[in-house]
């Protein structure tokens, strides 16, 4: 780590701060009313007026306070000076995770913000824009909600576990993936799909899901929840040893890890377009 960089705790304090803005000015233009801006990958893939606008708050934000630091955001892309930025400190910005259900008024969307220092995540703040639920974790600080500790699931059983997942918007990948679902929602208790995958790490932290997986995540959909998710026990990775990434992201605990690995291998999880 750059020893020029600031503290994992000095970093999450100013994402925690920016955050709270960039979720309240969502709440608010939300209650103001919503339209879709514009679509990206595919007609159901929408951007709102307020993806934008909460991701330039933060943006503009985060230059204010730490203008040596480079950002990496959804809606813009990338910011700042290099990858990492003279300071060694990149921003990792969802301005709202879980677009659809924002737009539909589904309270279960957040803003998610992640430090990362010389290429490892080390601060990572998610938050409810509509519950105000809040979610942080250090690397080595532990996983935190509203001030409370946070444990993964202690489930060993993966035909007792339930388990999130997410789909892609792509019609092709859908039903590559609903075929995974098909198979494996039988050896499951059941299966969750919410909509917002920083939220679904978040609940699989503090054991409201006993796992999750999902292909198709970019960097600011895993960045935060994925260190909060590590930060509770959840054993966080991609298939056959890979990272998580692109590809696959599987967060388990260690007792279901394995298993639930070995599933998605057999299912082919990480395959089709």
């Amino acid at each position: 780590m750059d020893r020029s960089a600031p503290a994992p705790r000095e970093l999450l304090e100013l994402a925690v701060e920016v955050a709270r803005d960039a979720a309240a000015t969502a709440n608010r233009m939300r209650a103001e009313g919503v339209s879709v801006a514009a679509t990206k990958s595919t007609v159901t893939d929408v951007v709102t007026a307020a993806d934008r606008a909460v991701e330039r708050q933060v943006l503009e934000a985060l230059r204010r306070l730490r203008p040596g630091d480079a950002v990496l955001g959804e809606e813009y892309g990338a910011g700042g000076a290099g990858p990492a930025g003279p300071s060694g400190v990149r921003w990792i910005i969802d301005p709202i995770d879980g677009t659809v259900n924002y737009l539909y008024g589904l309270p279960y969307c957040g803003v998610s913000l992640a430090a990362e220092v010389d290429g490892e995540v080390v601060a990572g703040v998610v938050r409810n824009v509509s519950t105000g639920e809040e979610w942080t974790a250090t690397a080595g600080g532990g996983a935190w909600r509203d001030g409370e500790r946070l444990r993964c699931s202690s489930e060993t059983d993966l035909g007792q576990a339930l388990v999130g997942t997410g789909f892609g918007y792509d019609a092709k990948r859908r039903a590559h993936q609903a075929r995974v679902v098909a198979e494996l929602i039988t050896q499951v208790r059941d299966i969750r799909r919410l909509g917002a995958a920083a939220l679904d790490l978040c609940q699989a932290a503090e054991g409201r899901l006993d796992a999750y997986y999902e292909k198709g995540l970019a960097a600011w959909d895993l960045a935060a929840g994925g260190l909060i998710a590590t930060e509770a026990g959840l054993r966080v990775a991609g298939l056959g040893g890979r990272p998580a990434g692109p590809d696959l992201v599987i967060a388990a605990p260690p007792a279901l890890f394995e298993p639930l690995h070995a599933r998605l291998a057999d299912l082919d999880a990480a395959g089709g377009p």
